[in-house]
């Protein structure tokens, strides 16, 4: 990662020595992979057949990495699914538990945009209509910011995880991995800074703000009227049986099988993050396994979580215009309401939200029709990626898988 790049905590690249912020076509699998991926055991499971290409792709993404991650990815069409893995030493477990960190944000959209079906919050509220004075100070105005606003990152909000003082205290990582500051105070954090821009009359401006989904935490409970962890344990993760799927909120543990996550500590030596408690808010508190990522996906685009009219303002996507470092890691594409648009080799686009945390590193991706998805999670083992090339690798990783590429 260069020197110049921002660290955000829980949507990009993490350098613990600087700061420490925080698939081949499935089309005709053969019946040992389908009988491979029938049902939904909460135990671990045995690996299915993989395929050439995926097998390839998941070494390519590895390389991409800098060599010293480990990799996981599986790709499913609803008849059967394949997995591939790789990295050197101790290997990933078919069922590695790892946090999706800001891939959460689309869980958390979709609570969101279900209150909205709901008639319990309307997408054109404004952010004090709900959190009155929250949003003030420095330029911050929150009768000019809604929640849709929020949903698809065009508020201009300052991203909380940029601050220098926060990013400074983060630095030990072993003083404050226990820390579990509230949504509430992180957005006091944003306020002390101006805002990139507010939202107006004209052409609709985005940047990427970790603020906003914290905000979003707070009104979906004030207007769902329970935490925002129990709500997406009714509404996503319970209906759809993810059973591989918690929100640790202050409990630094990881529940079932997993990889150990080791950075390069700012000593130099070695640092064991695998556990704390920092991604615990609904930006990036989700901890999920890549069978339960593309069972939500899949449900998500398939229509089983949303109305269609929530479906279709999720997919409605503007251009990405202040944020250069986001267009980097992601050249092609709009946002919509929690999740990223990126257009397909073979032609039409896929939908997929990124989650970069403290070593863990989510790639996910899945059709229009939600027929097709493939989720990668890869796990640092002392290096920390270059976010470019390992989102070059991913993108064609998904891209193979999506458009049923035999290589």
């Amino acid at each position: 990662m260069g020197g110049n790049r921002r660290v955000r905590w829980g949507t990009a690249a993490v350098s613990t020595a600087a700061v420490l912020a925080g698939i081949a076509g499935l089309t005709g699998l053969t019946g040992a992979q389908q009988a491979g991926a029938a049902g939904h055991s909460g135990g671990t499971t045995r690996a299915e057949p993989g395929s050439a290409l995926l097998d390839k792709d998941v070494a390519a993404v590895r390389k991409a990495g800098g060599g010293k991650v480990k990799v996981l990815a599986q790709a499913e069409d609803g008849g059967g699914s394949v997995r591939a893995r790789a990295g050197a030493g101790k290997k990933v477990p078919w069922d590695a538990r790892f946090r999706a960190a800001s891939t959460s944000k689309t869980f958390t959209a979709v609570v969101a945009l279900q209150l909205a079906a709901e008639d319990k919050l309307s997408l054109d509220d404004t952010v004090e209509k709900w959190l009155p004075g929250v949003v003030s100070g420095h330029g911050n105005d929150g009768s000019r910011v809604t929640v849709r606003d929020l949903l698809r990152q065009t508020s201009g909000l300052f991203d909380y995880v940029d601050d220098p003082e926060l990013g400074g205290v983060l630095k030990d990582f072993d003083k404050y991995r226990h820390d579990t500051t509230p949504a509430r105070d992180y957005v006091a954090v944003a306020m002390r800074h101006k805002p990139l821009f507010t939202p107006g009359a004209g052409k609709t401006r985005w940047a990427y703000s970790n603020t906003n989904y914290l905000l979003l935490e707070m009104i979906i409970e004030k207007a769902g009227t329970l935490p925002w962890r129990e709500q997406v344990e009714h509404r996503v993760i319970a209906p759809l049986g993810l059973r591989e799927t918690s929100i640790g909120g202050a409990n630094p543990f990881m529940p079932g099988p997993h990889a150990k996550v080791t950075l390069p500590g700012a000593d130099g030596k070695p640092l064991d993050a695998t556990e704390h408690s920092l991604q615990h808010t609904a930006d990036s508190g989700v901890i999920s396994s890549t069978r339960d990522v593309n069972t939500f996906f899949r449900a998500l685009m398939g229509g089983k979580l949303l109305p269609p009219a929530q479906l279709k303002e999720m997919r409605h996507t503007v251009e990405r215009t202040d944020d250069p470092e986001d267009v980097a890691a992601w050249p092609k594409g709009g946002y919509g309401l929690g999740v990223r648009e990126t257009p397909l080799s073979c032609g039409g686009s896929y939908w997929h939200h990124e989650g970069d945390g403290f070593g863990p590193y989510t790639r996910t991706g899945v059709t229009q029709d939600g027929r097709r998805s493939v989720a990668i999670s890869v796990t640092s083992d002392g290096g920390v990626p270059d976010q470019v090339r390992l989102n070059a690798a991913t993108r064609r990783l998904v891209d193979h898988a999506l458009c049923g590429k035999d290589g």
